[in-house]
């Protein structure tokens, strides 16, 4: 074993029913073959844990979540130990490293086939198969780290696994420097949006029903900022629709040009109502994100080089001492905050006095 994985307990941020939080004493996870121990600094929250905890998440709904459940996809740390010698190129002991949402197997015929985030056999941190990172320690594969460059803001670690979604939806359609582009949606991935193409496209404007939302938008580099039931219609070519409104999906089609892309970034769980014909007449290409599962070292480094920002976009970092500080993490996301979206829990301070950390 190489560095320091420690036995015991730890605290955990745990999911234990519908509506139900709490911060446990768990025991640390115990060293495995391939695997890595890292302790956690920062781990956001976002709108798929609101999800698990409102129990409408699909991972809870076909059985590869179950209660209690420690969250956290969203989480950067530092290396702790590795279970074994790690490979000649693994990040060092002690250095910072963004752990990687998707965890595919490697071995199946979609992974040799290059379309790793399709495995057969695919995990994710956070989210069922793995535990996440909102806890002091969270053990992965070697193989799910990114290292980060010393001195990058601590938020920003948190927030690489949206972002990689955001660079997955501008590569698959094709974002050229002529685009006139706009975002819909003013939460994290659409303000990252926001952000990579107010350097990368001729124009960005931000679509959105959050006026303070809007506004920051503004500041994080939009053009222009409307409100979604003004927003002009058939004039932009490429669409990211990051808000999961399953009403801004028509909206995005009508905002398209003709021969326009739109791309989903944001999940919509309920159904719409639109004219299949009018995608053939307008000749819109449509095209779903699922993740950006190679694109972790692209965004460290869009962070590194300040394409990308994190501190605008973070409302607040909570400490993780308490299960009152969790369930207020929880609420700040749901309706306690306007404009900047992203809430983070910090596991960077000292343990909790006594036992128990519930």
């Amino acid at each position: 074993m190489k560095g320091n994985w420690p036995g015991g307990t730890m605290r955990a941020a745990r999911i234990t029913g519908i509506g139900q939080t709490d911060l446990a004493t768990v025991p640390v996870p115990a060293p495995e073959p391939g695997t890595v121990l890292v302790r956690t600094r920062h781990a956001g929250i976002c709108g798929t844990d609101l999800e698990i905890l409102h129990g409408t998440s699909a991972f809870l709904q076909d059985g590869r979540l179950t209660f209690p459940h420690v969250f956290g996809h969203e989480w950067y740390g530092e290396v702790a130990g590795y279970a074994g010698e790690p490979p000649a190129d693994a990040p060092a002991v002690g250095s910072p490293v963004v752990g990687r949402t998707m965890v595919p197997c490697g071995r199946c015929a979609r992974c040799h086939a290059g379309r790793a985030q399709m495995c057969t056999a695919l995990r994710e941190t956070g989210l069922y198969g793995l535990q996440g990172g909102a806890a002091e320690y969270v053990r992965v594969p070697v193989h799910a780290l990114t290292p980060l460059p010393a001195g990058l803001p601590g938020a920003a670690g948190a927030l690489i696994e949206p972002a990689v979604s955001v660079v997955e939806a501008f590569e698959r359609a094709r974002l050229r420097f002529d685009d006139r582009v706009a975002v819909v949606g003013t939460g994290t991935m659409g303000l990252l949006a926001v952000q990579f193409a107010h350097r990368q496209a001729a124009r960005v404007d931000a679509v959105g029903i959050d006026r303070a939302g809007l506004d920051l938008a503004l500041r994080c580099g939009a053009d222009a900022a409307h409100h979604a039931e003004e927003a002009p219609q058939e004039e932009y070519s490429l669409v990211v629709e990051a808000s999961g409104a399953a009403a801004a999906f028509t909206g995005a089609l009508r905002m398209a040009e003709r021969g326009g892309r739109v791309a989903l970034v944001g999940v919509a769980r309920e159904p719409v109502s639109f004219v299949p014909g009018e995608l053939s007449l307008k000749g819109v290409d449509v095209l779903g994100i699922q993740h950006g599962i190679a694109h972790y070292d692209r965004t460290v480094a869009l962070f590194e080089r300040g394409v990308l920002e994190a501190e605008p976009l973070v409302a607040e970092v909570l400490p993780a001492v308490s299960g009152e500080s969790v369930s207020a993490a929880f609420a700040l996301l749901e309706q306690g905050r306007s404009g900047p979206p992203k809430v983070l829990l910090a596991f960077d301070g000292p343990q909790p006095r006594g036992g128990s950390a519930r």
